[in-house]
């Protein structure tokens, strides 16, 4: 199995390292996902960020059950993160700004997380110019670079997190890690995976220890049909809570 890094470095968490913790990547609206949203607040549950994503965006006024889902979550001490379309770094500047403001006016949010982020080294100056920003708009903002993919390693200077693994576990499990990463601690890449068999979801959290990821979020969900995989809760979710600690072994 190809998870290892290209020149054979291991990358996996040594023994005491912090454990495994969940990004979220966003639920369907809280009108149709209570559930979900209220699964999220249970203390037991080792939740580093999730993202509250109402119309592709923040909307264009507040949205109430949103506005319930995101405080119920503050008081129970989870990180909410507005979600951000950056069109791979085609979104016009003043746009995702506009967009940041509501979130953070309406929502209270404590971060933002930018979708479809940009890989190349080119982009690098429009992506910083935006974190920057975003970074004045809200004192200690938690920024997630969302790339589905290793990006060029400049980017890892301009956010608190990449997701640099998104897609299907088809792909997951033969995936390699970019040598770069190994510069950086665990708590700076997430992994979001969907379509993970249950009997393999050990398997899974091996490779995102091995690759260096200290966030990750599996689901059993697919997009088949052009569904959204992280719409619902993973139907092993109780039992990925109960595993993602410190007891996973390689």
């Amino acid at each position: 199995m190809s998870h290892l890094i290209s020149s054979g470095r291991r990358r996996s968490a040594p023994p005491g390292e912090s454990p495994l913790r969940f990004g979220v990547p966003g639920f369907a609206h809280p009108l149709v996902a209570p559930l979900e949203w209220g699964e999220l607040a249970r203390a037991e549950v080792p939740l580093d960020w999730t993202v509250l994503n109402v119309a592709s965006g923040p909307g264009s006024r507040p949205d109430p059950y949103c506005l319930t889902a995101a405080t119920r979550l503050r008081e129970a001490g989870v990180r909410i993160l507005g979600h951000l379309d950056v069109g791979f770094g085609s979104r016009p500047f003043g746009e995702l700004v506009s967009e940041a403001q509501r979130f953070l006016n309406w929502y209270k949010v404590d971060g933002f997380s930018l979708v479809r982020a940009p890989t190349e080294a080119g982009a690098l100056p429009g992506i910083r110019r935006v974190v920057a920003t975003l970074r004045t708009l809200r004192e200690h903002a938690y920024v997630v670079l969302v790339h589905g993919t290793h990006p060029c390693s400049g980017y890892a200077t301009l956010a608190d997190q990449l997701v640099t693994f998104a897609g299907p576990w088809s792909r997951y499990r033969w995936s390699q890690v970019a040598e770069w990463t190994a510069d950086h601690p665990p708590e700076r890449f997430c992994h979001l995976v969907h379509g993970v068999p249950r009997p393999h979801l050990d398997e899974a959290l091996r490779i995102a220890r091995w690759q260096g990821a200290g966030t990750v979020y599996f689901t059993d969900r697919t997009d088949r049909d052009e569904a959204d995989p992280w719409e619902s809760m993973p139907g092993y979710w109780d039992e990925i809570v109960s595993r993602i600690g410190p007891g996973v072994s390689e």
